[in-house]
């Protein structure tokens, strides 16, 4: 009997197709932090393990106005894009690792799957680019394709990215990934979030507004509440003093990160380019963009029942986001930011011995307000849960214990504590 070995078969290629040049839009690419000391390279951005602390200890950054670029906290750190494949890596799955759920982190892969089908081959007629210059733009291009792209701003979603950050999963499953606190501090130093403010001088159809239900004293002395409504230029200054306390530790040093308005300046630069700019001739546009889901455009917090009186706690309120009419799509349960407060880790590894320990504590701002006196007389929540893993034939035995302790509610506030430990044996 004769065994063939059957090879993967390969896509014809199509010799006559001209170039295409992909182009990723915001978090839309493989990041690595690169060890200045020993070389190592580590997916910092997409992962699952660690999400959250490698996130804070490698990819918080600060922005250099004098380079416009932004630099990371951590001085033996710096950030690069993968090149593999002519770059197609770094946009096709953003998490190689994840097997289970894989469609869920697809950027480009169906896009470059389809393309490869059709004739293009990586690296000759199928690239990656962050950037294009506008010289070669105007030398080389014939047609620009925009999928979704907000070339005038995105106000809804900026809004709330600086009142409260953003999420990339919902409910409690953003627990084990990246805390929308950790991702809010990213942004108020990431310049693209201001380019993508809404443009001031821009003719809307409609009028993106920031909406603040505030309660202010009448005439005749009492208390009334009022919606007040802040068109794009004059939200800064609401962005400004909502943001005026914002700080975050790291390294022990607590470092203040108040609304960016160095950042501000370039992206105020940007607005003017994008103001004057023409497609140069001979380029064909084409713009795809979706219709069943509208682009939400005004963003309100508060209500008339509950007023914001504190401008510093707007993060802490739900908030609606608006497109015409509330977005029945949009989960409240992301309006609810959880708060790191401390976070430890240990590990020892020496003779096929490998023992490592966790502590992680959190604080949940909840919306509850009315079982306030019901919840505080309650005793703490204990959940514990072992696992192991390993047979006999295996070389690897590990085993690993988790304690959750939930303590009543005091203050709308809800301390949260993780301890864990793991024990691996190489035999």
């Amino acid at each position: 009997m004769w065994l063939k070995l059957r090879r993967k078969p390969q896509p014809c290629v199509d010799p006559d197709l001209d170039p295409v040049l992909l182009v990723p839009g915001i978090a839309g690419s493989i990041l690595q932090a690169v060890d200045h000391q020993n070389g190592i390279e580590e997916r910092v951005w997409v992962r699952i393990l660690e999400a959250d602390y490698k996130f804070r200890t490698k990819l918080w950054s600060r922005f250099d106005p004098a380079t416009g670029r932004t630099v990371s906290l951590d001085p033996d750190t710096s950030i690069k894009v993968p090149e593999e494949r002519y770059g197609l890596y770094a946009i096709d799955v953003l998490d190689p690792d994840m097997i289970i759920g894989r469609d869920c982190v697809y950027y480009f892969h169906d896009m470059i799957i389809k393309m490869t089908k059709w004739g293009f081959q990586e690296g000759k007629t199928l690239l990656v680019s962050v950037m294009i210059f506008a010289k070669v733009f105007e030398r080389y291009v014939k047609n620009w394709i925009a999928i979704a792209a907000p070339f005038r701003g995105a106000p809804g979603y900026i809004a709330s990215t600086f009142l409260n950050g953003v999420s990339f999963v919902e409910g409690w499953e953003q627990n084990f990934f990246i805390s929308k606190w950790s991702m809010h501090q990213l942004l108020i130093e990431c310049p693209s979030i201001y380019e993508l403010m809404a443009c001031p001088n821009f003719h809307w159809q409609h009028m993106p507004l920031l909406e603040i239900w505030k309660e202010k004293e009448g005439c005749d002395g009492t208390p009334r509440t009022i919606l007040e409504s802040y068109r794009p230029g004059e939200s800064i200054d609401i962005f400004k003093e909502a943001l005026s306390g914002n700080s975050f530790d790291y390294g022990g040093e607590n470092l203040p990160l108040p609304f960016n308005l160095e950042i501000l300046k370039w992206a105020k630069e940007t607005h003017k380019v994008l103001a004057q700019a023409k497609l140069p001739p001979g380029v064909k546009f084409y713009n795809i963009y979706g219709i069943n889901l509208e682009t939400p455009h005004t963003v309100s917090y508060g209500s008339e029942e509950a007023p914001i009186t504190d401008l510093q706690d707007l993060r802490f309120f739900q908030h609606w986001l608006k497109a015409g009419n509330p977005d029945p799509f949009y989960n409240p349960v992301n309006d609810y930011v959880i708060l790191p407060t401390a976070f430890e880790g240990e590990s020892l590894h020496e003779k096929g011995l490998e023992v490592a320990s966790v502590k992680e504590e959190w604080e949940i701002i909840s919306e509850d307000q009315d079982n306030l006196d019901n919840t505080a007389s309650k005793d703490p929540l204990v959940s514990s849960i072992s696992v192991s893993r390993g047979a006999k034939k295996q070389s690897t035995k590990s085993k690993v214990h988790a304690t959750v302790t939930v303590h009543p509610q005091d203050e709308d506030k809800q301390h949260v504590k993780l301890n864990a430990i793991s024990v691996s044996v190489d035999a």
